[in-house]
């Protein structure tokens, strides 16, 4: 399967040398790496080739490196049932960057951007209906960004008096945050229910 991969890997960069930047076959997957101006026709070139045929997409996700002047990976992962490959595309993404719809080649492709631009914020060029999928219409941030922070900045709660839902800033009360440091693999001092077996048991 492998030197099926690194053929298949060696075919697709030679056709496509405007595309591909880099590839690679790691624990049997192979994974490409790809301009971001070019994604959509090299996604239609894997449908259509007969090499590949890589006709049912899989996912569209992306990963946040805030650290990073290209600070998001957006990742596809495809299948071909003809020849029984998968296939990662990864290509690298600026915050303002558009990254070109694919969905002319797989309509599936859809609600998948939209997702991404929902968690992460990125924006699909040629996305006939780009809008959030996930969170509310009045949703402020991206959540699946590393810098989104974990409370959120809105707390939706239903108010009996007012009899509807209603939005407030997130407060968080002192007195009912709880922390513990302690991690369960190192040192914890707990005594759980049923602890006590095990010191039975070792009697």
């Amino acid at each position: 399967m492998t030197e099926a991969l690194n053929e298949l890997g060696r075919h697709i960069e030679a056709r496509r040398t405007d595309c591909i930047l880099s590839w690679e076959v790691v624990n049997g997957e192979l994974t490409m790496h790809v301009a971001l101006s070019n994604i959509a026709g090299l996604v239609e070139f894997l449908k259509s080739d007969a090499s590949c045929q890589f006709s049912s997409l899989i996912d569209v996700t992306a990963v946040d490196y805030p650290g990073r002047a290209k600070r998001f990976d957006v990742v596809y992962h495809f299948l071909s049932m003809y020849r029984n490959h998968r296939i990662r595309l990864k290509l690298q993404a600026r915050e303002e960057d558009l990254v070109p719809s694919i969905i002319g080649t797989h309509p599936s492709a859809n609600w998948f951007e939209r997702e991404v631009f929902d968690m992460f914020g990125l924006l699909f060029s040629g996305h006939p209906d780009l809008r959030r999928i996930l969170t509310d219409y009045g949703f402020r941030g991206h959540p699946l960004r590393k810098d989104f922070p974990t409370t959120g900045y809105t707390e939706v709660r239903y108010d009996e008096v007012q009899k509807r839902v209603i939005y407030e800033p997130v407060s968080l009360v002192q007195e009912y945050r709880q922390f513990d440091f302690l991690s369960p693999w190192e040192g914890a001092k707990y005594v759980m229910p049923g602890d006590e077996k095990a010191k039975e048991g070792a009697e």
